[in-house]
């Protein structure tokens, strides 16, 4: 038996979100570790689906809402060892290779403040992610007009000089 299921991750319009996989319980307290580390006064919550013994959902965060909503949308997707991070105060650009260089991280499947879908193949075993959908449709190629908006947008949140 294999179906497929989509889940529409829930998130602040104004938040960030990573979902990744994982293999080990300190996920949570070591991806905590990360995101405190990488940038003064981020807004963040964790939360981990552990896939082995008690098979909890494990938590951690410096605000409460988004550490729930990270919790809400674990128990939505089901699928054991994946964790999101809902952020704000800062962006994945600021976070990702600290994330990635911790030892039990396996795969980010995105890292974005668009909306996203998750993927979902479920099986009697289990769920697991296989892929998500990260925004919309591209709109065409961009033009004169939208180079200069993006190079002006970057120097305005203070990526290029």
């Amino acid at each position: 038996m294999l179906e497929l299921k989509l889940v529409e991750i829930k998130k602040p319009d104004e938040a960030n979100v990573i979902i990744g996989q994982s293999h080990f319980i300190k996920t949570a307290e070591d991806l905590y570790e990360a995101l405190v580390n990488s940038v003064p006064r981020i807004e963040f919550g964790v939360a981990f689906n552990e896939a082995s013994g008690a098979c909890k959902i494990r938590s951690e965060g410096n605000d409460l809402a988004l550490k729930s909503l990270a919790e809400e949308n674990c128990l939505n997707i089901s699928a054991g060892h994946i964790f999101v991070i809902l952020l704000k105060n800062a962006y994945p650009i600021n976070v990702l290779n600290a994330i990635k260089n911790i030892p039990e991280v396996c795969n980010i499947y995105c890292a974005t403040a668009n909306p996203v879908q998750a993927i979902l193949a479920v099986t009697e075993k289990g769920r697991g992610i296989l892929g998500v959908i990260d925004g919309l449709i591209p709109q065409g190629v961009e033009d004169g007009s939208d180079i200069s908006w993006r190079r002006n947008f970057l120097r305005k949140i203070g990526y290029k000089l």
